[in-house]
């Protein structure tokens, strides 16, 4: 039983929780997990070091904690454009609270405390804490509504405000012990309760994710109230009268995932962003509750969000318009938008639906997001950011949606701040367990300590992923002990592009790999995706778990038309692409033979060590003349660090 439910059996609160289950597995607390990995610990640092400062240095010199402190005074003029600025100072909080937990430090604690002080001082005696509307309640921004809430099913972002800050004030909370932003957050929740649900005020979310949030208080208050309207505003989509008819995503409610009830919902539609984080929120609820029908829907979704509407690098949210999810099949390179909040998202649905399930397609897809289409979203330098991830820039130049420069910040500074609070949680991805069983989902370099049956096991994973696929991994219970290491393999590994047929590896056939203890072959067998080895593991046990790293070429499906003829590369989790820097010839005009063979080697000096792939290919000019050339591609995430320029992931293949 999880603690929730062991924590309202305390209490006496019964009625409700016991009915209550919970997800079946346990991810490992990012807490928990001790990095020595060359690849993200250097980039967590990074955050630590320079996004989260940046964060916060942006915050003031843009006016976002003067907005505070003017609603605290009750005067002034909200000073920043955007209601959900507020959600930039609970971010980042959130990620510097993380940090903490693995980072102590008191120079950081006491700004933090600052800012909880500034943000305490702006909330109103109820609780309500939202400073657009509290600097100057008779003169609010036209977003917000004349009044409370009137406004929140389109774009008050009220109840989005206060879902990131009970989400940033349960991380400070169980990183730092303190109550100080804990209080502020349940204070609001409180109101919250008191305002919406059955026989009060209804309304369905116009920017989800205070439903994720009220189930995260719920789980360190065992609060049944918080979990009850978490459910109540999901339940509350598919109830407003649009005209479904028409095609204007807002005005049939798609844009909102408000066009059917959720139960109702099988095809991912809408804001991006908004969609990742209902479908997170019906998950914790599903997880919860035992819920059928929430269950049947997400699964339905994420089967058409990985069949129909996911880029080749995990990237969703095609459409400009809306930053939403476009018609099936729609996809289109020059124009794709590709949120980085769209991303961290996603990863946060992927997690939930492997928790529910234990199936590694969820963390297939996790992680080809993590290394791809999330990770291109930060610079290296920590303090520069793409908010849409393109897929082709053309002769230097980006459609006008599409960055083909990382900026240090944006007006609508969300994607920064969701960067700087997911990268120090990324440990808590690694492991899981359920019972007797422990998952290894990503293979981090790192150190972890669990128990089974009250033994205590440490593993260690020591490895140089993404680059080598060769993974060794110490498995060290206090005594002999019984149980079951699942090792995810990985779906390039079983020659699989993505869990569907919307991309596929140009070469089929199976692809090799091993698995040994202490240097001999061992019994295992191949479940949902999992190396499953069941046995009497001893101290000092050794796994070896060798993934070839051969290059992929990928090809689309045919109803991708724009990618018909072209090859995407793909190496371990990583996905390339050509970049004017590395290449002489215009990107654009490659063609790459059928028979290039392509060569890879790391290159320590750039891009913070990356591997490079080469190969030679055939320049198309204008004219129709052919030059013979080399191409270098380097991985997706890197793009855009080193200056201006072309830059594609597809690429057309002559076979000639």
């Amino acid at each position: 039983m999880k603690y929730a439910i062991l924590l309202l059996l305390l209490i006496g609160k019964i009625t409700y929780a016991q009915n209550l289950q919970d997800y079946k597995i346990n991810p490992i607390q990012f807490n928990k997990v001790k990095l020595a990995d060359k690849f993200w610990l250097p980039r967590i640092e990074t955050n630590k070091n320079v996004t989260i400062p940046t964060s916060f240095a942006r915050c003031e010199n843009t006016g976002r904690i003067k907005n505070f402190e003017m609603a605290a005074a009750k005067k002034g003029k909200f000073c920043t454009t955007y209601v959900f600025d507020d959600t930039d100072i609970y971010k980042t909080i959130e990620g510097a609270s993380y940090s903490l937990a693995v980072y102590p430090d008191a120079k950081l604690d006491n700004y933090i405390d600052s800012l909880i002080v500034v943000i305490a001082n702006a909330q109103e005696p109820d609780g309500y804490l939202y400073t657009a509307r509290t600097i100057n309640p008779e003169n609010p921004p036209s977003w917000s509504g004349k009044e409370r809430w009137i406004n929140e099913a389109n774009m008050s972002h009220e109840l989005y405000n206060a879902g990131h800050l009970i989400e940033a004030a349960v991380a400070h909370y169980q990183s730092t012990g303190k109550k100080n932003f804990l209080n502020i957050a349940i204070k609001n929740a409180n109101l919250l309760v008191a305002t919406f649900g059955e026989n009060k005020r209804s309304v369905a979310p116009g920017h989800e994710i205070v439903e994720m949030a009220l189930v995260r208080l719920y789980r360190i208050t065992a609060n049944e109230s918080y979990l009850k309207l978490a459910k109540f505003f999901i339940d509350q989509r598919g109830k407003k009268k649009y005209d479904i008819q028409d095609n204007n995503p807002w005005k049939n409610g798609k844009y909102w995932q408000d066009n059917e009830t959720v139960i109702e919902q099988n095809e991912a539609v809408g804001h991006a962003v908004r969609a990742m984080y209902l479908y997170s929120g019906m998950a914790d609820v599903a997880a919860l509750t035992g819920d059928p029908g929430y269950i049947k829907a997400i699964d339905k979704i994420w089967d058409n969000m990985c069949s129909k509407k996911m880029y080749v690098q995990g990237g969703i949210g095609a459409v400009p318009d809306g930053e939403r999810f476009g018609n099936d099949y729609e996809l289109p390179n020059a124009t794709a938008y590709n949120e980085t909040c769209a991303a961290v998202g996603n990863v946060y649905w992927n997690q939930r639906m492997f928790l529910l399930h234990g199936d590694s397609k969820y963390i297939d897809v996790l992680e080809k997001i993590l290394y791809n289409a999330l990770l291109s979203g930060v610079g290296l330098d920590g303090k520069s950011f793409f908010y849409t991830n393109a897929m082709q820039i053309i002769d230097g130049v980006s459609h006008k949606d599409a960055e083909a420069t990382r900026s240090g910040w944006f007006e609508c500074s969300c994607c920064p701040t969701n960067i700087s609070r997911f990268l120090p949680s990324l440990p808590g991805y690694i492991y899981a367990q359920m019972n007797d069983q422990i998952y290894i989902n990503l293979f981090v370099a790192s150190i972890t300590e669990l128990e089974i049956n009250k033994e205590k096991i440490k593993i260690t994973q020591n490895n140089n992923y993404p680059w080598d696929g060769n993974l060794n991994i110490a498995v060290d219970p206090e005594r002999t002990l019984k149980f079951s290491l699942n090792l995810r393999l990985p779906g390039w590994v079983r020659n699989e592009a993505i869990p569907s047929d919307l991309y596929k590896y140009e070469e089929s056939g199976k692809t090799g790999f091993k698995v040994m203890v202490n240097g001999i072959n061992v019994n295992y067998h191949v479940k949902k995706g999992y190396v499953v080895i069941n046995r009497q593991w001893k101290k000092g046990d050794a796994v070896k778990f060798v993934l070839p790293m051969q290059l992929k070429k990928i090809i689309a499906k045919k109803n991708l038309v724009e990618n018909q003829g072209k090859i995407s590369l793909q190496r371990g989790p990583i996905i390339f692409c050509g970049e004017s820097v590395d290449n002489v010839a215009a990107i654009s005009s490659i063609r790459i033979p059928s028979t290039a063979q392509f060569t890879g080697d790391f290159h320590s000096e750039i891009l913070n060590g990356v591997i490079k792939l080469k190969a030679p290919v055939i320049s198309l000019k204008a004219n129709g003349a052919e030059n013979r050339v080399q191409l270098t591609v380097i991985p997706y995430y890197a793009w855009a660090n080193r200056g201006k320029g072309e830059m594609s992931v597809w690429f057309p293949e002559m076979t000639k």
